[in-house]
């Protein structure tokens, strides 16, 4: 069953947009690795970026990426690891800066230099700042691929519902703001005399509407965006995939299929092992069996146990044709 995602690119070409989800350590990253390798290798721009704060695509490229934008690994392959704390900082400068240009003040008040540090304190600052760099990374357009190596299914499901939440919230502030727009408006009617700048908050509304419905409409998007579930045959991962699946569609994520990693080959069974191998492979055998019942024809590819870690392009070539078979 190896090989089974290159139907699913040839039967989908203008699937442009590629995740791998799953529980941590299960091979999300690897895959998204070997995804963006088959791809660059067939003539594609792709760039493979991830939105986990402990990346380890630096780890698998074998190359010092993090926070250095998008790095270009070979022809046509460029990976990326996002550093929050610097977009963290930016967030500030920009903030100051729209801050001094909306109010012309002078210098930033205390009061307000005050909230702008502790804002970037908040626990979920980290996520948001990582969530607007990956909507920067596609508005730009300037990939054909994108492979997004997601965190692990918890901060996954949040990273889903802030596109959602933000949209929510954007759509009552900026309604505010059209309803005082008006009353400005009027006023300015009745006293002849006063003309009504440009409004640069609601301007500035405006944009930020734009780039999260751009970025949450691609989630969303059945004929540009592929998702698939990583999953290993153990009866934990089983159970939270099951569960993963069902929250996953309540946000309309198009499920693609599932990979399953980490495979014990069934051949060392007739050869002498150890008895904990084979009662390895007699789990193993049950739960490849649950998951086809579970999960049927969406189980695209079956990947076996590697000798070695998955490092450096060599691993990661022959990680890519087991999952899309020999590159032409």
């Amino acid at each position: 069953m190896n090989g089974g995602l290159g139907r699913i690119f040839k039967d989908f070409p203008n699937r442009r947009y590629i995740m791998f989800g799953g529980k941590g350590g299960l091979g999300k990253t690897t895959f998204s690795a070997a995804a963006a390798y088959h791809l660059a290798k067939q003539g594609k721009k792709v760039l493979v970026f991830s939105v986990d704060p402990q990346a380890s695509l630096s780890d698998i490229f074998q190359r010092d990426i993090f926070g250095k934008g998008a790095v270009e690994i070979m022809p046509n392959l460029f990976a990326q690891e996002i550093d929050a704390d610097q977009r963290i900082k930016a967030y500030q400068a920009e903030i100051r800066k729209k801050i001094f240009d909306m109010y012309g003040f002078d210098k930033i008040p205390d009061e307000i230099e005050s909230y702008i540090q502790a804002a970037a304190a908040e626990p979920a600052m980290e996520e948001s700042a990582i969530f607007d760099e990956v909507v920067d990374i596609v508005v730009a357009g300037q990939y054909d691929y994108y492979i997004y190596d997601l965190v692990p299914l918890g901060h996954a499901l949040y990273y889903l519902s802030m596109a959602s939440v933000y949209d929510e919230w954007i759509e009552r502030i900026t309604k505010l703001r059209e309803d005082m727009r008006q009353y400005e408006e009027m006023a300015a009617q009745i006293s002849r005399d006063k003309v009504v700048e440009e409004d640069m908050i609601l301007k500035e509304l405006q944009y930020i509407k734009h780039r999260i419905g751009t970025s949450s409409s691609i989630l969303t998007d059945r004929e540009k965006t592929a998702f698939f579930f990583v999953i290993i045959p153990e009866e934990m991962i089983l159970i939270d995939t099951q569960k993963a699946a069902q929250l996953f569609a309540k946000f309309n994520v198009p499920l693609s299929g599932y990979v399953v990693n980490r495979v014990i080959p069934e051949s060392l069974a007739s050869q002498d092992i150890p008895e904990y191998l084979k009662n390895r492979l007699v789990m193993q055998k049950g739960y490849l069996k649950k998951i086809d019942e579970l999960f049927g024809n969406k189980v695209l590819a079956r990947i076996p146990e590697f000798e070695r870690d998955i490092t450096g392009l060599p691993m990661i070539e022959r990680m890519a044709e087991a999952l899309f078979g020999p590159s032409l």
